[in-house]
């Protein structure tokens, strides 16, 4: 009985809260059922490029998503795979701006949601065990007031049923934003930033790397190495966006207001 209340108090909240509280697309403003309206979702993210199934950076045409990139083919990175749901580039990366600097918090439910199509559209995706968001420094966290990759995390592994650990892996140092430097500084910025804080959370099991924008992976590449060294059995990164190396945006930012 119990169950059957609960099934149609669901039914009824779902078909109407929406109606109570119009959504409206973050990209064209018209109302929608969802953050990212049918139209947009459409134009925006069909039709993708293959990419490199370790390190997503895009393929050149002719081939197909099981072939590695001369990149990873000479230097195979420390994690094993990266899934992507969109470039890094307009339109969304404006959105990202303003979930990291705008604290638009919808934007990461919206992103964590496309990155969990993604994963369910691809036949190559191998669901890790836990999900582990890339942790900001104390000063960061302070600064900003959340973390967008827990944001992310949170409603991706809601919906594929994976628990999230936002406390497995801490950053042991505060870092200078790696968008702030040039990419053969971001190693060195990086290096040695992370620790395991539970080695029996990671040891043997394959876990689910969290974070808005991957650009340089040079931040990926060491959280992925730290987890090799506690015993990780497969780290896939999981990222909303996606820089390719070649195309990757200035060493600095450029001035951001919130009302943009």
């Amino acid at each position: 009985m119990a169950t059957a209340l609960q099934a149609a108090l669901s039914r009824w909240l779902s078909s109407t809260v929406p109606t109570l509280l119009p959504v409206h697309c973050v990209l064209c403003g018209l109302g929608s059922a969802q953050h990212l309206c049918a139209g947009c979702r459409e134009q925006c993210l069909s039709g993708g490029q293959p990419r490199c199934p370790v390190c997503a950076d895009p393929l050149p045409g002719g081939a197909d998503d099981s072939m590695r990139c001369g990149r990873c083919l000479r230097h195979p990175p420390d994690y094993d795979a990266t899934l992507v749901a969109a470039d890094y580039a307009l339109p969304f990366d404006s959105l990202v701006l303003q979930l990291k600097f705008g604290a638009r918090l919808a934007h990461a439910r919206l992103f964590g949601e496309l990155l969990a199509d993604a994963a369910l559209a691809s036949a190559s995706f191998v669901k890790p065990a836990l999900l582990c968001p890339v942790p900001l420094g104390p000063e960061r966290l302070a600064e900003r007031g959340f973390n967008q990759a827990l944001e992310i995390a949170r409603p991706l592994g809601k919906r594929l049923g994976i628990r999230v650990d936002a406390h497995c892996v801490v950053r042991v140092q505060d870092t200078e934003a790696q968008s702030l430097l040039h990419a053969s500084a971001r190693r060195r910025n990086i290096a040695a930033a992370f620790s395991v804080t539970d080695r029996a959370q990671i040891e043997g099991r394959h876990i689910g790397v969290v974070d808005d924008v991957m650009s340089s992976g040079e931040t990926l590449q060491e959280l992925a190495a730290t987890l090799k060294r506690y015993g990780a059995a497969r780290v896939t990164n999981i990222v909303f966006a996606r820089t390719p190396p070649a195309r990757m945006p200035p060493a600095r930012m450029p001035p951001w207001s919130p009302s943009q």
